[in-house]
């Protein structure tokens, strides 16, 4: 389409307006029904394009209500004097706060929010004795770094996050991978000499809202239950464990979302996981990626 389009711009033919004829305002006015990665394309065609494709009132529309919250986390010298194209662009990169544990980003088609907590902003029992739990470096965190469970009994993972939330409906879930990887000869391998006791017993994953809502789930972590992205292989995959949803009708008064996933039955051990993240993402986001839509 943009090839086209550009031939047509500049064919110079003289039968008649072409592209490069219409206002600038008018293009705006289209520009407010297409995603921010349509409006870039079709910016390259000729300077009414360009001109709208920079209009602070095209991406006031792209951006979040309360766009400012996002903001308040970063320094005022790194927005103050950017416009709104500039300012959707440094929303659309991960904003880390909570000391590094928590990022919060705009997706970048529709400029939702999106969120990760990473394993350290997260209250695991045992994490401090070595014996149980370890930390470990790795590119395949967007944190640089997870949480290995080696054996325990008593397995729990609390977290809350108490955030100005726009309205939509979200998702939270939980990134685990049975087995420990590492890389060996530029090769990525993976054991599982201490993974044990996930199919015994179910892991119980929660969540509730200060507004009364909440979601329970129950699964077997290594079960051999038919998954629609990894098949029957739970093992050496970094599965998303979806705890529920929850739905946000204004970002005033700020949401608070408490969530968990335990396995407490102390007739048995279990080890040999790995925890990465949560992630807190608009449903039907979450249906795309789930999909391979979503990158």
């Amino acid at each position: 389409m943009g090839a086209s389009l550009s031939n047509l711009a500049d064919s110079g033919l003289d039968s008649g307006p072409g592209l490069g004829d219409i206002p600038e305002c008018c293009v705006a006015c289209v520009f407010l029904y297409l995603t921010p990665p349509e409006i870039c394309n079709l910016a390259r065609l000729n300077r009414a394009f360009r001109g709208a494709a920079s209009s602070d009132s095209v991406w006031e529309t792209k951006l979040p209500a309360n766009y400012q919250d996002l903001l308040d986390l970063l320094p005022p010298e790194r927005y103050k004097s950017l416009s709104k194209k500039d300012i959707f662009a440094l929303l659309s990169r991960p904003v880390p706060f909570g000391d590094g544990t928590k990022e919060v980003w705009l997706d970048r088609v529709t400029g939702r929010v999106c969120m990760a907590i990473s394993a350290r902003g997260l209250a695991i029992t045992g994490i401090e004795d070595r014996r149980y739990w370890n930390w470990i470096p790795t590119e395949e965190s967007r944190f640089n770094l997870v949480a290995y469970l080696q054996q325990i009994w008593w397995f729990e993972v609390d977290g809350v996050i108490k955030f100005p939330f726009p309205a939509d409906s979200y998702t939270l879930s939980f990134r685990l991978h049975l087995g420990r990887f590492s890389k060996r000869l530029g090769r990525r391998v993976c054991s599982f000499e201490h993974t044990h006791g996930w199919g015994i017993k179910p892991v119980r994953f929660e969540l509730f809202t200060t507004d009364g809502q909440q979601a329970l789930r129950e699964c077997c972590l290594d079960d051999t239950e038919h998954d629609e992205i990894n098949g029957y292989h739970k093992r050496g995959c970094w599965i998303d464990y979806k705890v529920g949803e929850f739905i946000v009708t204004d970002s005033d008064p700020v949401t608070e979302v408490r969530f968990s996933m335990k396995q407490i039955d102390c007739t048995h051990s279990k080890g040999g996981l790995c925890v990465d993240s949560v992630f807190i993402i608009p449903s039907d986001l979450k249906d795309r990626k789930r999909r391979g839509v979503l990158k």
